[in-house]
């Protein structure tokens, strides 16, 4: 499991997360068996669902009225597009029509929400960093949200994988 002393903010998580699940869309591109497709999307999934529930349940309510409304309001509904394509995944196989369109679809989407939180300057990020909630003490309640979704997913037999280390960066 990982320690919240990896991440050296709650930004820092979050980047941590994006990067996991860019890597695992990497590994679903290089994917040649529909077992290994499925293994990855449901891993995907996972990831996902777990991310955006830390984000709207701790993350976004935290700048609400710091940052910019418009930048919060569209991460939501960036969030509902993702969560449709989730739940056809979910409800889908390798096989079905359009399985693999899905997944990129998805991966595009995620790519886009990533860069306008991640944005230099004027991304929710920056934003957040000009604020005076504190990161750390955000970290913290989210890491711990994360660690319970986690043994959730793991009780109900979902393959989620274990957070890893990462090398820790200016956020």
């Amino acid at each position: 499991m990982a320690d919240k002393a990896e991440f050296t903010d709650a930004i820092a998580l979050l980047k941590a997360d994006h990067r996991k699940v860019e890597a695992l869309f990497e590994s679903f591109e290089k994917a040649r068996t529909d077992s290994t497709k499925q293994k990855l999307v449901s891993e995907i999934c996972t990831e996902l669902k777990i991310h955006t529930m830390i984000e709207e349940e701790i993350f976004y309510p935290a700048f609400r009225g710091k940052i910019e409304d418009d930048t919060l309001d569209e991460a939501y509904v960036e969030h509902d597009g993702a969560k449709v394509l989730i739940n056809d995944l979910e409800n889908s196989e390798p096989s079905a029509d359009f399985y693999d369109a899905k997944v990129s679809v998805l991966s595009e989407e995620i790519k886009h929400h990533v860069h306008e939180e991640e944005m230099p300057a004027e991304g929710m990020f920056a934003q957040c960093r000009k604020t005076d909630v504190d990161l750390v003490a955000l970290r913290d309640t989210m890491m711990a949200r994360k660690q319970e979704l986690l043994a959730q997913a793991k009780a109900d037999g979902l393959p989620a994988a274990k957070p890893h280390a990462v090398n820790l960066v200016a956020a």
